[in-house]
């Protein structure tokens, strides 16, 4: 009787055990955030472990999808010359409550006017304080577009526009247009610590962040009183782990339940391994070599052109992505996205092509320049090493000498974004389903004033483009603007455009509502381990 008494309490425990696990979910993700002032950064590992866990915006998108829904406010209006829109704000959501700050009130009109004002009034007591600005904010010239937000009461804001912007409800859903909390600012700013808004957030979101270490886990738990009701893990947990061998031995393992980005050569392997899901989709997405045109000779459209010329682009899908699971990129966004210019044509692989154009450049016998990719591997760049490495001996047969110079992501980002570099390997993910998102933030001169544009290319007769397209709402005209762009765009070459690649992510089988962004973030608000 006693034995069995004590098998009973031992069953009983396990299962307690088991249903604490059952409600703890790891993530092995690939690199470290770069903060969680989600205002300032861009990166998508940084939108995951800040943008998708601790914030909402005004409108979002729904999971797994590019449509706009209400997010922290419940619907919106828009005026008819497109220049006002007015929101009406969900009532009682609650910020995060933590040992370092207890809200007062929920959040309202005040915090939605800070987080945009903080971003676009340069006078603003916030504005200074972001160390690294607000890119995002600064390559879509928000501060020139956005003439005044404004408290009609507390819970109905109005934003005013000096121009119509054809996008801006999707770009208000966008990571960067996130809303904080004015009351935990100003507390900040009297304790002068307003550093700790970077690395102690607040925000709405379904997750609180418990500890960041560095290179090595993102701790989160569920905010209690989300206003879309509790999630259904405790813990949430990013182990991060830059080698994605190394995530999927950790996954197989069980040390994680969902492992990003394995590399799509391994993929049939994991396909069979009765434990696991793999998962796919075509994001809307673009890896590509920016070209610093800052940089002599990159300054030469010609020598652009040669360096494209010289790359074997089949050659280097085939060895990255395997078969199948990528296409060339031509235009600087994907083809499954409307306005896309099917016309434009691609540099061919043809060394002896480059060769010529070195040549008539004042180049015969080449010259030496950087290569500056990540360490590890994310979506768009399985294996940055041999990315970099085969890129450098295409180069070297036209007498072009690259070095490659190999950092951890964040501080390719920051020293890139400053502009050290000749040429970089990046992607990027449309993050609202617009065209104009893979061209104004990434391809303006506004972004390569703030460094976004990574190729620093300013083309006064591109952005005029852009702007008109943004100006109107008319889908015809908007396609035949960006179309025109597109062409030249590939006639300047600012970047070498490789590929669209497919995505992967791996997962235990007993994870369960776990879905897909064609926008590349991930979230997990509604994800459960059996």
């Amino acid at each position: 009787m006693k034995r069995t008494a004590l098998a009973l309490w031992a069953g009983m425990g396990l299962l307690s055990l088991n249903a604490y696990a059952a409600k703890t979910l790891t993530v092995c993700t690939e690199n470290s955030p770069q903060g969680f002032d989600i205002a300032q950064y861009d990166a998508i590992v940084t939108m995951d472990a800040s943008m998708e866990p601790l914030y909402n915006r005004l409108v979002e998108f729904e999971r797994g999808t590019t449509k706009v829904v209400p997010g922290l406010a419940d619907s919106w209006e828009i005026s008819p010359d497109g220049l006002t829109y007015t929101f009406k704000l969900h009532k009682g959501v609650q910020f995060h409550s933590t040992d370092y700050f207890k809200p007062t009130r929920p959040m309202n009109a005040d915090d939605v006017v800070f987080s945009f004002q903080r971003m676009i009034d340069p006078n603003h007591p916030w504005h200074k304080l972001a160390k690294a600005g607000f890119p995002y904010a600064e390559s879509m010239e928000f501060s020139k577009l956005v003439k005044s937000v404004e408290k009609l009461d507390d819970y109905t804001v109005r934003v005013t526009l000096n121009r119509p912007e054809a996008p801006m409800i999707a770009n208000l859903a966008m990571g960067f247009a996130s809303i904080f909390s004015a009351e935990y600012a100003a507390q900040l700013l009297k304790d002068n610590r307003s550093e700790d808004l970077n690395s102690k957030p607040i925000g709405t979101g379904p997750f609180i962040l418990k500890r960041y270490e560095k290179d090595a886990q993102v701790r989160y738990v569920a905010h209690p009183t989300y206003f879309r009701g509790r999630a259904k893990l405790d813990n949430l947990i990013f182990a991060i782990t830059t080698d994605p061998i190394v995530r999927m031995q950790k996954l197989k393992a069980n040390e994680c339940q969902i492992a990003l980005y394995p590399k799509p050569t391994e993929v049939p392997v994991l396909k069979e391994d009765p434990n696991l899901r793999v998962v796919s989709m075509n994001q809307l997405n673009i890896s590509y070599l920016a070209f610093n045109v800052e940089h002599k000779p990159l300054n030469n459209k010609l020598v652009r052109q040669a360096l494209s010329h010289a790359v074997d682009k089949q050659s280097y899908i085939k060895a990255l992505f395997g078969v199948g699971n990528a296409i060339p990129a031509v235009n600087p966004f994907p083809p499954s996205m409307w306005g896309y210019n099917k016309s434009t044509k691609d540099y061919e692989y043809n060394p002896e092509k480059a060769k010529e154009l070195l040549a008539k450049a004042g180049y015969p016998n080449g010259f030496d320049l950087t290569i500056w990719t990540r360490i590890g591997g994310a979506s768009n760049l399985p294996n940055a090493k041999l990315a970099a490495e085969m890129v450098q001996a295409d180069w070297k047969k036209i007498g072009v000498n690259a070095t490659i110079q190999q950092l951890e992501w964040g501080e390719v980002l920051k020293r890139t974004r400053k502009g050290e570099h000749d040429t970089m390997f990046i992607g990027w993910t449309g993050d609202n389903g617009d065209p104009d998102n893979f061209m104004t933030p990434i391809l303006s001169c506004q972004a390569a004033q703030s460094g976004d544009n990574r190729a620093r290319w300013c083309n006064q007769e591109f952005d005029t483009l852009l702007d008109k397209a943004k100006a109107t709402s008319n889908v015809k005209q908007r396609t035949q603007l960006y179309e025109t762009a597109q062409k030249l765009f590939k006639d300047e070459a600012p970047w070498l455009t490789l590929v669209h690649p497919s995505v992967f992510v791996a997962t235990r089988k007993n994870v369960s509502g776990y879905v897909m962004n064609p926008l590349g973030t991930n979230n997990y608000y509604k994800v459960t381990v059996q």
